[in-house]
């Protein structure tokens, strides 16, 4: 039995509603017994069963950001498309809240393709998923589990295991800072088990130190500015739970990767500070149906939401050339 949620009806995206689309309001469950809450986007007078597409990401994010806004796109380009909250996270239900899991993450994809494919106006045999930033690791992990993944893309894919295990940038990249690493999350475990409560960290920092790095300043104007805020946010707010993320340490998510026998589309911009993370995936690919595009001069966050510099035709081509 799905729990009740409590869905905002009014348009509160940080995008633009189009008028060549319908949308409305879903929801669906999980194997854990967690219900999601969606937005469906599907053509005006669209007739027949539909190629579809499952959106989410980037990590940290909600559906009313980034996702929505690829989701809504490609309805405007002909699929019936769903731009999720994952487990924990904005209108999704889940306690506590603000927690993270690479298989339960991973198990959200599969949920929306469960849902997409008994619609009636879904063509079950061509679904397809779009991952963005930390989502573009958990749709490749989703389509080397989940065979009803005809065709797969990450845009500015960041591998949330790695970046976890080894830190920013690989500098943590060692048994001992490992070590030291799981030590402090164990501490905050007791400490959050004697509080009675979680506590929260990470997010994007606030206020923005002059010092930081470029690529902080990057999710800081995304995030933090009327560009991309949105209250429900976890990136705009509090962050994660702290040891929310403590399981990604010890599982690498793109362990199967090179045995997805579907498309794959990896984007990324040439200027992200994690090109490397989809660079280095995408070498772990196999197939003639694998292709990595990086965009010249994009930053991360130029392909959350800069639809002049987001490849639409290039992912529109890709869907209608393998859902097929």
């Amino acid at each position: 039995m799905e729990e009740k949620l409590n869905l905002t009806m009014e348009w509160d995206k940080v995008f633009p509603k189009s008028e060549k689309v319908n949308h409305r309001k879903v929801t669906f469950h999980n194997r854990y017994g967690i219900t999601l809450a969606a937005d469906l986007y599907e053509p005006k007078d669209a007739d027949g069963q539909l190629p579809a597409i499952a959106v989410c990401g980037p990590f940290g994010a909600v559906k009313e950001q980034s996702s929505g806004l690829y989701a809504q796109t490609m309805a405007e380009r002909g699929f019936l498309t769903i731009a999720f909250d994952p487990s924990y996270t904005g209108e999704s239900g889940g306690q506590p809240r603000y927690m993270a899991s690479p298989d339960i993450k991973t198990e959200d994809f599969m949920a929306a393709v469960d849902f997409l494919s008994v619609q009636e106006n879904v063509d079950p045999e061509r679904i397809g998923i779009i991952g963005i930033c930390g989502w573009g690791g958990m749709a490749l992990n989703s389509a080397a589990l989940d065979t009803r993944i005809k065709a797969a893309v990450a845009s500015t894919m960041y591998d949330m295991t790695r970046v976890n295990a080894n830190g920013y940038f690989d500098s943590e990249d060692s048994e001992e800072a490992r070590y030291e690493k799981r030590k402090a999350l164990c501490a905050q475990r007791i400490a959050d088990y004697k509080n009675g409560s979680y506590a929260l960290g990470g997010g994007v920092v606030d206020p923005l130190p002059d010092d930081a790095p470029f690529f902080v300043k990057d999710y800081y104007d995304y995030y933090k500015t009327k560009r991309g805020y949105h209250p429900r946010s976890l990136n705009s707010n509090n962050g994660w739970n702290v040891t929310g993320c403590e399981s990604f340490l010890n599982m690498p998510i793109l362990q199967y990767s090179h045995e997805i026998r579907n498309a794959v589309l990896i984007i990324h911009g040439e200027k992200a500070h994690s090109c490397y993370f989809s660079k280095d995936a995408y070498k772990k690919l196999t197939g003639d149906n694998k292709e990595l595009l990086l965009i010249p001069g994009a930053v991360h966050t130029d392909l959350y939401d800069r639809t002049d510099i987001i490849p639409f035709d290039k992912i529109t081509g890709f869907f209608n050339k393998y859902l097929v």
